[in-house]
């Protein structure tokens, strides 16, 4: 495997290096926070071993930062903050593994080895696409048949449940649920109202209609359907 190890104490640094090379596996080390982030963000990594307290920037935030960038490479906390706080801390941060200081090198190998050979996770898609309709999650752009569709936040979030459930019918109080966070029907005609807005912006200037109304159920959204 490559391994990166972000981790600014020579004397470990040079002691896990050797133990990583003489396993067959190849380690590349930083000693610098931001540069570990940098370098983490540059190449492709089978697992990075982080210690928490670092020059530059702090274990934390570098694998928080990998997290938010989609880099999925597992990670593997190796620092001498143990406290059952710190550990749950380090997970929630994104961290897939947590060994603390001082350490045995064969039980960081057998972590290392075991979360080398995970599966890869799924990314989830970022993109999602109906027919000529597309909506780009990270851009929160919609484009039909390449042209940019300008939407209103809540447009947005109601087109995206709608994509999401594809061809299946979603109900008034789904729609309530799921973008408006209302658990009851406040007897208003909010989902109505931008239903019509949505279709007049997402199906009417087009030549197929996507967007469908169930009479007295909901409403779907699909391809057109031929035959």
């Amino acid at each position: 495997m490559r391994i990166l190890l972000i981790e600014d104490d020579t004397k470990t640094s040079d002691y896990i290096a050797k133990g990583f090379s003489e396993a067959g596996h190849v380690c590349d080390v930083i000693g610098d926070g931001r540069d570990g982030l940098f370098q983490a963000q540059r190449e492709a990594y089978d697992v990075i071993v982080v210690d928490r307290m670092l020059p530059g920037l702090e274990g934390l935030a570098i694998v928080r930062s990998l997290r938010a960038a989609k880099v999925g490479t597992p990670a593997l906390f190796l620092t001498s903050i143990g406290g059952v706080d710190d550990r749950v801390e380090g997970l929630e941060a994104g961290g897939d593994d947590y060994l603390t200081k001082p350490f045995a090198f064969s039980e960081l190998l057998a972590r290392v080895n075991a979360l080398g050979r995970r599966p890869p996770v799924q990314e989830q898609r970022t993109v999602l696409k109906v027919a000529d309709l597309e909506l780009d999650l990270i851009r929160r752009e919609a484009r039909r048949a390449g042209q940019v569709i300008e939407l209103q936040p809540r447009e947005f979030t109601l087109l995206e449940v709608l994509m999401r459930g594809e061809g299946r019918v979603i109900t008034k109080t789904m729609l309530l649920e799921r973008v408006w966070d209302f658990h009851f029907d406040p007897k208003t005609s909010v989902v109505e109202t931008h239903i019509s807005r949505l279709r007049a912006k997402v199906d009417k200037p087009f030549q197929a209609q996507l967007l469908h109304t169930i009479r007295n159920t909901g409403y779907s959204l699909h391809a057109p359907r031929t035959g």
